[in-house]
């Protein structure tokens, strides 16, 4: 068999795993999955790199040595990030990939069997610990929903002119601050900053009063592109490790009065939220279709041939500090997304800037057609005109202290998920 029918076989929906949790048609870790991340528990205080598989996280440090992993590196998993393992290249992910689907799958007795390296082997996601996946040289964040933009565009402008012209030319971003980028779990302190109210001439300074969210996805650079060689198009995907759920926190007042003309800075740069596992672009190829249809055609740099956006399920939930229940606030997909993450990467990099492995790219805030699919409060609640009604009474025009907000996503299968387990972060009130 070659590589790639390799790869095929992983992907196999009627393939189950001995760990019986991951066969469940609700676990977001199946066997078709195996994402990547950085765990630690409370028997082994070390990080280093885990495959989620069910209510499990195969430890790989221990299965490398065991000799069940073949990798071209030594302890490459006994490290506290991934980056040494994806600069090892898209031949190495796949090649772990396939050992572990084999290792994992019903019918492979060598780990299955073993009791002794089992217990070693395998760790209950309940008693780990997880943390940042990789270490970021560099975060962009993108503006790529159309459905977004132009509902901004018309909150604050002319809604008969939402877009600016060019919007619909090229994918854009900004650089972000890849020094606030925080991992799934860790509590997010309300930002200060100059705000300008509506009945004063000059700004004041003080806490964030509009607080907000921004659904998003990010993908992680897998093989970087040196200064000036710019990323083509048609093969920016082989560059991309896998995607991680990501919160762009936002502070809206603190952004409306500081963006011109330079574009967001503090609004942004308190936090960033991603989650700890990265799905690989394998496991989401079953999910993979058509991106909108972009008009006008894309200069040619831009132009790519086949499909390349995913069906990938996200949701939004809130749950006040003393509430028992948290509510769905938004249901959207990544599918309705106008510039495909190819695109991103090659615009990035048309100029010849350069990329490193374990950079983030974070998609914009994503958006449907619908009311209920907006990403992000501002919308949701149309800048606050709107309040949410909350499930267990009370109301939400933007992120209140003690404000619990989840992330989820994944993509459904014939009997099984490929998911993105959790995206959570507790607003703390501001510095005083």
């Amino acid at each position: 068999m070659s590589a790639l029918s390799d790869v095929q076989a992983t992907l196999d929906p009627s393939r189950k795993s001995w760990i019986e949790s991951a066969n469940d048609s609700t676990s977001d870790f199946s066997i078709q999955n195996l994402p990547f991340g950085i765990f630690s528990d409370r028997h082994n205080d070390a990080r280093r790199v885990g495959v989620a598989i069910g209510d499990q996280i195969a430890d790989l440090a221990v299965l490398q040595s065991a000799g069940l992993l073949q990798v071209p590196a030594q302890h490459v998993f006994a490290r506290d990030t991934l980056n040494d393992f994806i600069a090892l290249g898209r031949d190495a992910w796949r090649g772990v990939r396939i050992q572990l689907s084999h290792l994992l799958a019903r019918d492979t007795a060598t780990l299955r069997d073993d009791p002794a390296l089992r217990a070693k082997a395998l760790v209950r996601q309940a008693d780990a610990h997880l943390h940042l996946p990789v270490q970021i040289p560099g975060y962009t964040d993108f503006y790529s929903s159309k459905e977004h933009a132009t509902n901004v565009g018309a909150m604050f402008r002319d809604p008969k002119n939402a877009l600016l012209p060019n919007w619909s030319e090229m994918p854009i971003g900004y650089n972000g601050r890849a020094s606030s980028v925080v991992v799934s779990g860790t509590p997010v302190r309300r930002p200060n900053g100059q705000l300008k109210l509506p009945d004063q001439e000059r700004p004041v300074f003080g806490a964030c009063r509009k607080l907000d969210i921004e659904l998003e996805t990010g993908f992680v650079i897998g093989g970087g592109n040196a200064l000036g060689e710019p990323v083509a198009c048609a093969d920016a995907e082989a560059h991309i490790f896998g995607m991680v759920l990501l919160n762009d926190w936002s502070a809206r007042d603190i952004q409306q009065w500081e963006y011109v003309p330079l574009g967001p800075f503090n609004a942004k740069t308190f936090a960033t939220t991603i989650s700890p596992w990265i799905v690989t672009l394998d496991a989401l190829e079953p999910f993979r279709v058509a991106q909108p249809v972009q008009e006008p055609q894309p200069l040619a740099y831009l132009r790519h041939d086949g499909e390349h956006a995913f069906d990938i399920h996200l949701e939004v939930t809130l749950r006040p500090r003393e509430a028992r229940q948290a509510s769905t606030i938004a249901r959207t997909n990544f599918r309705h997304m106008y510039w495909t993450m190819a695109q991103q990467l090659a615009h990035h990099t048309v100029s010849g800037c350069n990329t490193r492995v374990g950079d983030l790219m974070g998609s914009g805030t994503i958006s449907g057609p619908t009311e209920d699919s907006y990403g992000s409060l501002l919308e949701l609640t149309w800048n606050g005109k709107k309040p949410l009604e909350l499930k267990e009474g009370g109301t939400r025009s933007f992120i209140e202290d003690g404000d619990e907000l989840t992330l989820a996503g994944w993509c459904q299968g014939d009997g099984y998920r490929v998911g993105f387990g959790t995206c959570v972060g507790e607003i703390l009130p501001a510095q005083r």
